[in-house]
Parts: C-alpha cells; sequence; structure tokens
C-alpha cells in the first residue's frame, strides 16, 4: 500500500492530462471547426444561442488549464457543473436507469469533481505558483521533541 500512496503524485498528474485532453478535443469544435452547427443543436434542445459558446469556451479552456495544472479547482469545478447540465438537460431524457445514455458525461464530470476536491496534486503549476497541498500542516504551537 505504501507504494500506491508514492504514486499519488503521478497518478493525479494522469488523470489531469487525460481528463484535460478530452475536454480540449471536445471543447474546440464547439468554438472552431462545427461553431455554428452545434450551436444549432443546442437550441433545437431549447438552450440559449450562446450557451454552445459558453459550453465551449468552459471545455476548451478549463481543458487546457487542467493539463498545466493551473487554477485546476475552479477549472475542474466549471468543467464538472457543464457535465452535471449536460447529463440533466441532454441525456436523462430517457430515464436515470437509461446509463448507456449518460455514461461519458457521468464519468467526465465525476472526474472533474474528483480533482476540484483533491487540488492538481504536487506536479502541477498551481503547487509551484500557490504551494497549493491538500495534505498542508496546520500552523500552531511547535511542540520541542526531547
Amino acid at each position: 500500500m505504501r507504494m500506491l500512496e508514492a504514486l499519488k503524485p503521478l497518478s493525479l498528474l494522469l488523470l489531469r492530462l487525460g481528463v484535460g485532453l478530452i475536454f480540449i478535443y471536445y471543447g474546440y469544435p464547439m468554438l472552431f471547426t462545427d461553431a455554428h452547427r452545434i450551436a444549432e443543436s443546442f437550441a433545437k434542445m431549447g438552450l440559449p444561442f450562446p450557451m454552445s459558446y459558453v459550453v465551449g469556451i468552459i471545455e476548451l479552456f478549463g481543458g487546457a488549464l487542467l493539463v498545466a495544472g493551473l487554477f485546476t479547482r475552479v477549472a475542474a469545478l466549471l468543467l464538472a457543473g457543464v457535465m452535471a447540465g449536460a447529463i440533466w438537460k441532454v441525456h436523462l431524457a430517457k430515464g436515470i436507469m437509461a446509463v448507456g445514455e449518460y455514461q461519458f458525461a457521468l464519468i467526465m464530470g465525476l472526474a472533474a469533481f474528483t480533482l476540484a476536491t483533491t487540488g492538481a496534486g504536487p506536479i502541477s503549476i498551481d503547487r509551484a505558483m500557490f504551494r497549493e497541498s491538500a495534505g498542508r500542516r496546520q500552523k500552531g504551537p511547535r511542540v520541542k521533541k526531547d
């Protein structure tokens, strides 16, 4: 088990990279390649016109922030919110038991939420810039050891 504990920094890095790349992959077309078609499909689902662009911005730039490990908690929380909205507004049309309809959005949302709650980990710009640490020692009186 100690060996697995030592791999936590690497696992957070790999999770950030994988989740970030997937969000970049899905966010880019919303802004640059299929923007008009995607905006029309959002409108057919009853979402306001600019929503596809908002989602595209969050997915593309949020994914890039995850890859970099910069502002990870904020970016991941926004991405988790986008996935929750996608599940609620789009994928639950066939009911909660139709897991095949929303499994991808669910796992991406849960992975983003995990990063929002745990942070970027030690191999990140967040750590270098802000000294963010989930296991930071609390300040208090020092006890002299004999």
